[in-house]
């Protein structure tokens, strides 16, 4: 199969900038801006914001980043190339230039965020050239001032991240004229949340022990804007953002960050702040006064800043009131818009406000509370990545509009995660596509967790908030990683770099590392934990070739974003699927069962190992960062330190005589079924019980192969266990259905084995999916054939899901759908077993975003009638469905329907009812399906 990130490869330009017009080359172009005797010179207006001159100086720093020499900034200049940054109707640069015709900004002048950048000639006097970038606000030239420092090669995350500037000797400008804005989302930002241990204790090391200061922050408030975001919510567990250093605010609102604060911190006071100051108990129903009171001094004091006001009121701490309704909540938010109103702007309409309906808030607005018009509604995910509600027909003509807040790391049931990123960007693509769609467009805010470990997911959602059109493809996701890779690490090792973290997306999002454990993957079926160890074991290698072939410079970005979440996987699989042998093991009194304790063992210290070169790298610049415990779960709040899994050890033994064990874990041994259609062999495992030497022989029919036949077991040592693949000769085996007897000797221990040998044949003419083991298992994008209508059609989501891929109707703006009419999938299926089947098929675990619409698909076999199953209960808003949390934890959604199948070739029909339902993967149980993770593989 052809790796779809080669392709991306060859069709793609050579970028920098990640979706960006290109407007800078190192070979070529109208106006050389560095690498010349005359190196080119910044032009900003005095008069111009002063987080556009701040900027201005970072593109000095950036051309020196690239070109070993900074760029000088001034008012004016006498000679030789410039580029001229500026506001429209702020700076006399820009200004003057619009007068004279020499620029035209109609389609930027007046919008949000907007800005052009074009080679002007003789823009001022004595400046025959200069590349020119006029904002249609502050950010608007902060921004088109950064496209300039990212296309000239230096990433966002030069300094949160380490990524290298690769040095060059000429940047040139081109002559082209780039319009760019209004952004897709109006205010986009991340939540800086559960933040201890990790950055808290980076923090203190290197701010001096006082807390989230200023010195934190302004790296934050320029790594935003670099992303080209605009809005953060704070620290808030043991942090005060406005009194811990009181030049936070100030800072924010010059570099040009709209401050907010989190969904239960209103009006700019944070949680530390309610236990601190309030008066009495925060409490609306007997302590209004003095929480009115509270909330007051919280406006004034964000009056002179830009500030998007957090609305409505929760318990204390980031919990349920006890007091509140819908009637008190309208209340509240009525004498929070007076605060507004009587502090800030009578004209409450230009005053940003956002409610977040989190959690139980929902269940308020559920109950009919009315909410100003004037109000975002912030619709939230349930935490885990999945979307609960979004906006209706009814809401969409609402003034403030509609955003949503999102999950990258989380605290609570049924798991925190918190370590490291465990992120699918093609889910994250399919519900913030499906948020946009819904038209939820005026706020994006995601919960980070402590930055540092979710740098390429943050990017990935910041840049889709940006631009929205750059992805509205489902194979979106695949080009937008190429282009990261080749801005991050460049263009020679981008293809190997994407598939790492393409394929790394899968493998991490298959189950939180915090809710693994010995007894997730399957030892005895499927060869299910070996194989998962491989795709881990094969991505690290890939990961590492990739890091050996980088410069020393671009190493140390490389494994910070790379080969350490890589590598953290590979150890945590290692630890959990070693156990899980160990425990096995030892219940069989295998001599082995050390040896797999031993490698859970080193794989604990290697976890340790690991995150003490993370701690150690650069001389300690991100000392901490590692410092989330992640072993040892055992319920949704961590334990106090990481801790070893129980290991098991069989008695010592010089005697016993070796045991058999095989594949499926029959305690009769009876081997699963094997047919042609099949796995090429089952396997037999002989092994040690006692530190001794023993020989061992298999015979069997002569169409059954055993691999090896003989040898010898010899404990200790690694020849302790020996695996025998049993496979098939079928040019000799009888026609039809047979039962080979497999007669096993090893010491004194004689053991005979099963093995139903299926003869069978389909027609040569049948192309399709064929039943083995009683089984039949098929990847959702393998199907036969897809019908569309006028206004609807299957599409891939690559890599979306816990195998290979989704498959989901677009658009999403369809009605419901009608069976058997609407599109439809159909599987060709070949069938021996007459029976009723279980058929199940797994899904994307998605939520009803409309109670009115939930989702559903449709089945059936054949011509039957389809049957329609609505697998997410509709609950009310505010509360989960009873499937919920299997749902998080596993990953996915599964459902199963019972139909009846007689033997031969038949048609498996699968039709999505609404859009957002994402089929991944089908199951076919006639019989046969043994207990796996991640089912069973494909036939």
């Amino acid at each position: 199969m052809v790796n779809p990130l080669w392709l991306l490869a060859f069709f793609l330009p050579f970028v920098l900038g990640i979706g960006q017009a290109p407007t800078i080359s190192f070979t070529n172009g109208a106006l050389q801006l560095a690498g010349s005797s005359t190196p080119a010179t910044i032009l900003v207006s005095s008069d111009d914001w002063p987080g556009v001159s701040r900027a201005a100086t970072d593109l000095s720093g950036d051309f020196g980043r690239v070109t070993g020499k900074n760029l000088t900034i001034a008012a004016s200049a006498a000679s030789g190339p410039a580029i001229i940054v500026g506001t429209i109707g702020k700076s006399k640069l820009i200004d003057s230039l619009i007068s004279s015709g020499k620029i035209e900004v109609s389609k930027i002048n007046g919008k949000w965020e907007s800005f052009q950048s074009q080679v002007v000639a003789n823009p001022v006097s004595g400046v025959e050239k200069a590349l020119v970038v006029a904002g249609s606000d502050k950010r608007g030239t902060i921004y088109g001032i950064y496209d300039i420092s990212e296309q000239i090669g230096v990433s966002p995350w030069y300094w949160f991240a380490d990524v290298a500037v690769s040095p060059q000797s000429s940047i040139y400008a081109l002559d082209t004229v780039k319009i760019q804005g209004p952004p897709s989302v109006k205010y986009r930002g991340i939540f800086l949340n559960d933040e201890q241990p990790a950055l808290t204790n980076w923090v203190k090391e290197k701010y001096g022990g006082v807390g989230y200061v200023s010195g934190f922050y302004v790296r934050v408030f320029e790594l935003l804007l670099r992303l080209r975001a605009n809005y953060l919510w704070p620290t808030m567990w043991d942090s005060m953002f406005c009194l811990d250093d009181p030049k936070n605010q100030q800072l924010a609102d010059t570099y040009g960050i709209v401050m907010g604060t989190s969904h239960t911190e209103p009006l700019m006071r944070s949680t530390k702040e309610q236990e601190k100051y309030v008066s009495g108990s925060w409490d609306w129903a007997s302590n209004k006064a003095k929480v009115v009171s509270f909330l007051t001094d919280g406006a004034k004091r964000a009056k002179p800043y830009e500030s998007l006001f957090t609305m409505g009121m929760r318990g204390s701490g980031d919990t349920g009131s006890t007091s509140l309704t819908a009637k008190s909540l309208e209340d509240v938010i009525k004498s929070q818009q007076s605060i507004l109103s009587s502090t800030i702007n009578t004209n409450l309409s230009a005053i940003p406000q956002m409610w977040c309906l989190y959690k139980e808030v929902g269940g308020y607005y559920q109950k009919g509370m009315k909410v100003p018009d004037d109000i975002t509604l912030l619709w939230s995910d349930d935490n885990n990545g999945n979307m609960q509600r979004l906006p209706i027909p009814s809401e969409l003509g609402r003034e403030a509009g509609a955003g949503v807040y999102y999950h990258f790391d989380y605290v609570g049931d049924p798991r925190n995660y918190k370590w490291i990123n465990t992120i699918s960007l093609e889910k994250t693509w399919e519900q913030m596509h499906l948020t946009y769609e819904r038209g939820a467009r005026q706020i994006w805010i995601v919960n980070v967790g402590d930055l540092k470990p979710l740098e390429v997911p943050i990017s990935h959602f910041l840049d889709m908030a940006y631009d929205m059109t750059l992805y509205g493809s489902p194979k979106s996701t695949q080009t937008w990683l190429l282009q990261w890779a080749t801005r991050e690490f460049g263009s020679s090792v981008a293809t190997a770099a994407a598939s790492v973290m393409d394929r790394y997306g899968i493998y991490a999002n298959r189950r939180k590392y915090e809710l693994l454990n010995q007894d997730i993957y399957s030892i005895v079926n499927y060869d299910e934990g070996d194989t998962v160890l491989k795709q881990w074991e094969v991505l690290v290698s890939d990961a590492q070739a990739v890091y050996d072939s980088l410069s020393a410079a671009a190493q140390p970005g490389f494994f910070e974003l790379v080969l350490h979440p890589c590598k953290a996987g590979y150890i945590m699989h290692q630890l959990y699927i070693a156990t899980a042998k160990n425990n096995l093991y030892a219940g069989q009194k295998r001599v082995s069962a050390a040896t797999e304790g031993a490698k859970a063992v080193t794989a604990y210290k290697a976890d340790s190992a690991l995150a003490t070169t993370y701690h150690k790298l650069l001389g300690g610049k991100w000392n901490h960062m590692m410092d989330q415990v992640h072993i040892g779960y055992t319920s949704w709040q961590q334990p106090s330190a990481n801790s070893m899994p129980g290991q098991k050890y069989p008695a010592a033994s010089t005697s016993s005589q070796p045991g058999i064990a095989v594949d499926g874990g029959s305690s009769t041994y009876v081997l699963p079924s094997i047919n042609p259609y099949s796995p090429k062999s089952r396997w037999v495992d002989i092994f040690s019980t006692s530190n001794s030497t023993s020989t061992f022989t298999i015979t069997s029919d002569a169409w059954v192969i055993a691999t090896p036949s003989a040898g010898t077991l010899k404990s200790p040592g690694d020849t302790s266990d020996q695996r025998v693949q049993i496979s098939i000769d079928w040019s000799k085996a009888p026609a039809g259905t047979s039962t080979s007897k497999i007669d096993i000797v090893a010491g004194t221990t004689k053991v005979s084995a099963s093995l139903s040998v299926q003869n069978l044949k389909v027609p040569s003419s049948f192309s399709g999916f064929v039943e083995s083991d009683k089984t039949i298992s098929i990847e959702a994008e393998h199907f036969t054939t897809s019908t569309t209508s006028s206004s609807a059609a299957y599409q891939v989501i690559p890599g979306y899901g816990k195998t290979l891929s989704g498959v989901s109707l677009f658009p999403i703006n369809i009605p419901t759908q009608n069976p058997p009419d609407s599109p439809k999938l159909a599987y060709d299926i070949y069938v021996f077993t007459a029976t009723t089947a279980s058929i199940t098929i797994y899904l994307g675990p998605s939520l009803n975003t409309d109670s009115s619409r939930p989702l559903a698909y449709a089945i059936a076999i054949d011509d039957s009638a389809p049957t329609i199953v609505k697998y997410v209960p509709v609950t009310e808003l505010g509360t989960l469905p009873s499937t919920w949390s299997e749902t998080v934890k596993n990953a996915a959604a599964k459902s199963t329907s019972k139909l009846a199948v007689g033997e031969g070739k038949h048609v498996l029909s699968l039709w999505a009812l609404e859009p957002g339902v994402v089929f991944t993967k089908i199951v076919v149980d006639l019989g046969g399906v043994r207990t796996s993770y991640l089912g069973p593989p494909e036939s």
